[in-house]
């Protein structure tokens, strides 16, 4: 989802330091895991709820299929007559 390397998240890390000090880092860093704890399990509710809604014929339904970059992919790479890759001059 997000490019962070190593270098990047200890970049941030220090900025972090810096902004907030030693004292507070800890317990900002605990809020934060707490937090993301919560939007995941906020988001599989979201999921099951989904899956139970839509009923026993979706079962095997992925959500991440819904993205439509993802969906335009899988479809139009499962395609036999799709091109492999369309340039500028294809378009022409």
């Amino acid at each position: 989802m997000f490019d962070l390397s190593l270098p990047k998240l200890l970049v941030l890390t220090v900025i972090a330091l810096v902004i907030f000090g030693p004292n507070e880092l800890p317990k900002i860093a605990s809020q934060a895991g707490r937090a993301l704890r919560d939007l995941r399990r906020i988001a599989e509710g979201a999921k099951n709820d989904l899956r139970e809604e839509l009923g026993p014929e979706f079962a095997d339904l992925d959500i991440e299929d819904l993205n439509p970059k993802r969906f335009a992919h899988k479809h139009l790479s499962d395609h036999p007559n799709a091109p492999a890759r369309m340039s500028g001059r294809d378009l022409e």
